[in-house]
Order: C-alpha cells, then sequence, then structure tokens
C-alpha cells in the first residue's frame, strides 16, 4: 500500500478511535482483553480500508467493522472475550452529598444490557450513541424497518429484565 493510503488511515483511526473503544468496552470485561480486541479490530479496518469506498461516513463504517469484527470474536470464544461487569467501573466522584439514584439506574440498566444477545447490545449501543434508525441500519446491514422492529423488541425485552 501506499504511503498517501496509509497516512489517511492513521489520520482517521486517530480521529475516531474512541468508536473502536466504545465496541471494546462493550465485548470486553479487561484491559488485556480491550487491547486485544482494539488492536484485532484495528487490523480489520487496516485490511478492509482500500475497499472503503467514501459511500458511508467514515465512522459509520468504522461502527460497522469494529462491531463485526467484535461479534465474529465474541461468538468464537465467548470465554476469551466476555461483557465486563458493571460492578468493576470505578466512579471517581469527588463532590461529597452525591445523589447516587442516577447511578444506580445506570447500573442496573448496564447489567440488563448485558444480559442481552450480542446484536442486540450492538442495537443498543448504537441507539445509545444518538445515532438514527438509518445510520443504525447502515452500521449492522438491515433494514430501517428490521432496526425498528429489532430496537423495539429490545425495549420489550429490557422492560421486562428491568421489571420482571
Amino acid at each position: 500500500m501506499d504511503k498517501e493510503l496509509e497516512h489517511s488511515f492513521v489520520e482517521l483511526l486517530e480521529k475516531h478511535q474512541n468508536i473502536v473503544h466504545k465496541v471494546c468496552r462493550l465485548y470486553t470485561n479487561n484491559q488485556d482483553a480491550h487491547n486485544d480486541l482494539f488492536q484485532e479490530i484495528t487490523i480489520q479496518l487496516w485490511k478492509a480500508y482500500p475497499k472503503f469506498r467514501g459511500d458511508a461516513k467514515f465512522s459509520t463504517w468504522m461502527y460497522r467493522v469494529g462491531l463485526n469484527t467484535a461479534i465474529t470474536l465474541y461468538r468464537k470464544s465467548k470465554r476469551s472475550i466476555t461483557t465486563q461487569e458493571f460492578e468493576s467501573v470505578s466512579f471517581k466522584i469527588k463532590s461529597e452529598d452525591y445523589d447516587d439514584t442516577e447511578e444506580q439506574q445506570l447500573k442496573l440498566l448496564y447489567k440488563a444490557v448485558h444480559q442481552l444477545n450480542d446484536i442486540e447490545k450492538a442495537l443498543v449501543f448504537l441507539y445509545l450513541e444518538d445515532k438514527n434508525y438509518g445510520e443504525i441500519s447502515d452500521t449492522l446491514g438491515i433494514s430501517e424497518v428490521n432496526a425498528r422492529v429489532k430496537m423495539n423488541r429490545v425495549k420489550k425485552k429490557l422492560r421486562t429484565i428491568l421489571n420482571p
């Protein structure tokens, strides 16, 4: 590959690397697994980059490659790439009279999300990233109608998990 292609890839990866970190956080439970998945997603992005035509935004394409890589690895070996235990996340809060109601609700939500299957997690992740159904369907490679239907099912599933 030529230097110009390599330079543009590195520049775009550096600019949008938080996308890859977010995907890694969703599908891993420790730093080593996170680093391994980050490296694997980067490799897959690099391999696919020459075929990137710019039909979609780079970030949308990056979500797609990242989620597909994570899901593929997650399905191959749930032992080496597992979801993160929410309790393992430490919060550094300086305020002494802090109301933890929102934190407790988030904890319950993450616990519920971790009970979803890999595609449902990806759907919720993109939804929480404020992606519209067009972007979600592009990223996951499904129709917009299918994305809406799946999201409604996931919302019902989460309600059932949160309010048994």
